[in-house]
């Protein structure tokens, strides 16, 4: 089973390119999608108490626990403490399935791959990326997102240019989705050639 790595910064298209290689017939974990059920679930006790007021209608509130955290260095080390190892036994779990069920390639979606150090236990990374004049009109147009926002997301990731120097694949998204869709194929067909390695 090859395990590849997928990152991109905020905006780059990088839910996109997730789904295109789950039509491509990889296995695919979402790293977002894993918090949003915990803090529907099992996050919700230990984050609440961490952080009052953060919990609405028996859920963990994004944008309540995203005001305490997004500038204070502390809260986010202390909700990311509480989080990770959570996360990690959903993605052990996935694993432990996708090698069940013989898959032959595993995508981990997770947006602070380089930043949590995740890099380093997948057989390949992957970084989704697209030219900043695109990437800052896609944020922009989202939902409450400000200018200030945005920088501060930005901040807090792994630069661009970093991310595509020590990516094995880049996927451009800036062309559309075609080209994109393309890239996927392209990947799919050479991670075949990769060792398999036992998870």
């Amino acid at each position: 089973m090859v395990i590849l790595g997928l990152t991109g910064s905020i905006g780059m298209g990088k839910s996109t390119t997730s789904k295109l290689f789950a039509e491509a017939g990889a296995a695919v974990y979402d790293a977002d999608a894993a918090v949003h059920a915990l803090y529907a679930g099992k996050a919700v006790e230990p984050v609440g108490k961490a952080f009052p007021g953060t919990v609405k209608d028996g859920r963990i509130d994004r944008e309540a626990l995203g005001k305490i955290v997004l500038n204070d260095k502390a809260k986010m080390m202390l909700l990311e403490s509480l989080i990770h190892p959570l996360v990690q036994e959903v993605e052990t779990a996935f694993l432990e399935q996708a090698k069940k069920d013989r898959r032959k390639v595993v995508v981990l979606d997770v947006p602070l791959l380089f930043e949590v150090g995740k890099h380093k236990t997948v057989d390949a990374v992957v970084v989704v990326s697209a030219p900043h004049d695109v990437q800052r009109k896609r944020v922009l147009e989202r939902a409450g997102m400000t200018e200030e926002k945005f920088e501060a997301i930005n901040a807090k990731q792994l630069n661009d240019a970093e991310k595509r120097k020590r990516a094995h694949f880049i996927v451009d998204t800036g062309r559309g989705i075609e080209p994109a869709r393309r890239a996927v194929g392209a990947i799919m067909r050479a991670v075949s050639s990769i060792a398999s390695r036992t998870v």
